[in-house]
């Protein structure tokens, strides 16, 4: 008789879960994780959760506390200047190499227009996404994988911080999307850099402004908040 092999993709499956619902802002920073919640939520063994908590707080998306839990990472206003500091450094370098193709400007513009869609209809979830899809696109196309991987991984810490301040900056994307992509389509790669460090500049200033009014009223929410996380992928 032959071992039943658990599935290999569980640890993916909770990790991709879990990771979902933090950049969907549906955590509060006070609200515990712990591997029997989860668990039971997914249900699923302790043991992918527990390898998935450990990616994510490698990640920097969350910090363990032995026997407590896991929590939202809370970060500081210079952290969030510091990561802001590392993107632009990295989109700025990914618009100056990017290779330009028709295939890469007609998808951004749809790009532009889904967003704008998408902030009319007030679908946060679908904002952020193609929010991180239009600028993923350009650093995929300036060919520089380990750009990509790192942008993706502050990109990630960056919306943990944005998914609680959409409303600030949000308004502005659209338009600032269309102007880079409006430089790229004239070849013109000084403007589209300037057109990206405004709109990096722009938002980080808007999620400072707010974390320094934020900072001293924080609200206090109960432990264990209901996560509603999808049981579909046990």
């Amino acid at each position: 008789m032959k071992r039943i092999k658990i599935p290999s993709d569980l640890t993916s499956l909770a990790y991709n879960n879990i990771k979902q619902h933090i950049l969907e802002g549906r955590l509060h920073y006070d609200s515990r994780l712990t591997e029997a919640m989860l668990s039971k939520q997914l249900g699923i063994s302790r043991s992918p959760i527990r390898e998935a908590l450990n990616s994510l707080e490698k990640e920097g998306l969350i910090r363990i506390e032995p026997r407590k839990g896991a929590f939202l990472r809370r970060f500081s206003i210079k952290e969030v200047g510091d990561l802001y500091d590392l993107r632009k450094i990295l989109e700025i370098s990914a618009v100056q190499t990017v290779r330009v193709t028709p295939k890469l400007v007609a998808d951004l513009e749809k790009s532009v227009e889904r967003i704008g869609g998408f902030l009319k209809e007030n679908r946060k979830d679908a904002f952020i996404s193609e929010d991180m899809w239009f600028h993923n696109s350009i650093a995929i196309a300036s060919g520089n994988l380990q750009l990509c991987m790192v942008l993706e991984n502050v990109q990630n810490q960056i919306w943990l911080c944005r998914c609680h301040t959409y409303s600030l900056s949000s308004s502005t994307a659209p338009r600032a999307h269309g102007s880079i992509v409006e430089a790229l389509k004239q070849g013109d790669h000084t403007k589209a850099t300037d057109a990206m460090g405004t709109h990096i500049e722009y938002v980080r200033q808007q999620l400072i402004y707010s974390l320094h009014r934020q900072q001293s009223s924080q609200p206090t929410i109960p432990e264990e908040g209901a996560l509603g996380l999808d049981q579909s992928s046990k």
